[in-house]
């Protein structure tokens, strides 16, 4: 048989529940955030961190606004407890800022948390043990009696400990650990028996945290059990229900939305989803969920660079470019038809409406970033993305006539390349096809009078063949076409012509678009001045090289 068996796998069994109320629920404010990026985050690391990465840490969490921010496991790490200790004596802690700190159920741990958290102003104890069937079974070999009175001899030494040190304002969290893995009525038999060894009350609420150590089951299975869990507990009223989700089946983040629609007031998580296996429920991307929706976060992710840049720093991973709202390439478009929608939305996104623009479901300003990276080109883009680009970073304008030769020019060079153009590239090309010609012939000095028609006279450079035109016509561009006729016996016609002064660069410059049919031939002529006639002469002598030139490549061939 296999090793890739589903055979060895039973289903996770539904919650009974008769008339379940979260579907109907809607998300209308952000929960308690409680980082648990220094603890839990932090034993997930290859290398854990040094106290200076936990002081960066740190620090950016106060940044951010993080009121509740567990710190550590002082009883089991000296380096945890020398942090601790630092953040009270250096009193790096505002006084609206709670520190948290985990301990086992155990009288020595718990003595020695307390001794590293003394001296704090405000201060969570979250105790835990051990509930689930597989826990009890086979790793404890304890039954259900056992266990509870694990769990209420650990309530009653916080109790102990906590008289002997009036001056901090205490605050007390149980976890039943693998809450998803332990039977909902032992679940609420365990809590019930913490909560009336506590005794909460509206002044002093109690913390039960309920968390998916390991994620075992769909996301609306989780909502259920916290659900169910709420409609048995006592004092319901007197306590905070939290929740503490981790992303095994990559349902983290839906996990912790839909529990918070059945009823639960806070969220443990970290910054960008660092944790054990696959990671804890990322903070980062929930309170932009709800910013999406219109719902005050209640943390300022402004500026989610440097985030990305003290969590890398701080727990020497990467963040994947398409992680959601802070990854590199996530506002970018390179496909085409994306790049076209972009534009024309955020050509019609006016300051102070709704925010309104296919494929960006937030406006990236509002984290930070700019529209450098909304749209980049490579061989999938097609014209939008292009003319976007042109226009943001040099403004050039191009007709949708212009822009469909110009764009197969980007497209070709970026098939070959097999690479990514970049904005310079792009401009690179632009000027190489158009502004910058090096084969063919240059504007020189020119005169116009008028005599019934307009009359041209003007000088073009060659290296090797200069001239001189004279021609008469119904304009001074039309007169130009003529004399180009007759001077390089070419049939031209003048299909377009565009013209607008310039948003970007040196002032009161203008540029020029022709699209002028020769020889059979389409080409679009390019050109820049400070005097719109001369923009169209030289766009129109842009067009002629390029036949010219074309000429010449088939002569010596």
């Amino acid at each position: 048989m296999s090793a890739f068996t589903h055979q060895k796998y039973q289903a996770f069994p539904p919650v009974q529940l008769a008339q379940r109320t979260w579907p109907n629920n809607t998300i209308t404010h952000a929960p308690q955030w409680c980082s648990v990026d220094l603890r839990d985050g932090n034993q997930a690391l290859i290398e854990p961190m040094s106290v200076e990465q936990k002081k960066a840490l740190f620090a950016l969490l106060i940044k951010l606004g993080f009121k509740q921010i567990e710190v550590g496991f002082p009883a089991a790490s000296t380096t945890d407890f020398d942090f601790v200790r630092w953040l009270i004596e250096a009193e790096q802690i505002p006084d609206d800022v709670s520190i948290q700190v985990l301990t086992q159920a155990r009288p020595a741990l718990i003595a020695r948390t307390f001794e590293a958290v003394s001296g704090a102003k405000n201060a969570i104890v979250h105790l835990y043990n051990s509930t689930s069937r597989v826990q009890r079974e086979k790793v404890f070999k304890l039954d259900k009696a056992g266990i509870i009175d694990i769990a209420v001899q650990g309530a009653k030494e916080l109790q102990q400990h906590a008289l002997r040190y009036p001056d901090t304002n205490w605050q007390f969290q149980y976890s039943p650990e693998s809450f998803t893995g332990t039977e909902l009525d032992f679940s609420v038999d365990i809590c019930n028996a913490v909560v009336a060894q506590w005794r909460p009350h509206a002044s002093k609420k109690i913390i039960l945290n309920l968390p998916a150590t390991v994620e075992m089951s769909t996301p609306n299975v989780y909502a259920d059990q916290i659900e169910w869990f709420i409609q048995h507990i006592d004092h319901r009223e007197d306590i905070i229900i939290s929740q503490h989700t981790h992303n095994d089946r990559g349902c983290g983040i839906a996990a912790a939305e839909l529990g918070q629609l059945a009823g639960a007031d806070r969220v443990e998580g970290t910054l960008l989803g660092n944790g054990e296996r696959t990671g804890n429920m990322d903070i980062v991307t929930m309170a932009m969920n709800l910013y999406s929706q219109g719902i005050d976060p209640k943390l300022d992710l402004a500026n989610v660079d440097e985030i990305v840049q003290v969590v890398k720093y701080c727990t020497q991973l990467p963040v994947h470019p398409r992680h959601p709202y802070v990854g590199e390439l996530v506002f970018t478009a390179f496909s085409g038809s994306h790049q076209d929608a972009i534009k024309k939305c955020l050509d019609l996104q006016r300051e102070g409406s709704a925010w309104d623009v296919a494929y960006l479901p937030i406006d990236p300003a509002d984290l930070g970033r700019d529209y450098q990276e909304v749209i980049r080109i490579n061989s999938q883009s097609g014209k939008g993305g292009i003319s976007y680009i042109l226009d943001r970073d040099y403004g050039i304008q191009l007709p949708r006539w212009a822009l469909i030769e110009f764009s197969a020019i980007v497209q070709k060079d970026a098939e070959h390349s097999g690479e990514e153009i970049s904005p310079n590239k792009i401009w690179t090309l632009f000027q190489q096809h158009y502004l910058s010609q090096t084969k063919g012939y240059q504007l020189g000095h020119y005169q116009v009078n008028y005599q019934q028609q307009e009359h041209i006279q003007i000088s073009l450079q060659h290296p090797e063949q200069p001239c001189k035109i004279e021609a008469f016509g119904n304009g001074a561009l039309a007169a130009f076409v003529n004399g180009l006729k007759q001077q390089f016996e070419l049939d031209i016609e003048v299909v377009d012509y565009s013209e607008h002064a310039l948003s970007k660069g040196a002032e009161a410059e203008a540029v020029c678009y022709i699209h002028a049919k020769i020889a059979g031939q389409r080409y679009l002529g390019v050109a820049i001045d400070k005097d719109i006639l001369t923009a169209s002469l030289k766009a129109m002598l842009c067009a002629v090289n390029q036949e010219l030139t074309a000429l010449g490549a088939e002569a010596e061939a």
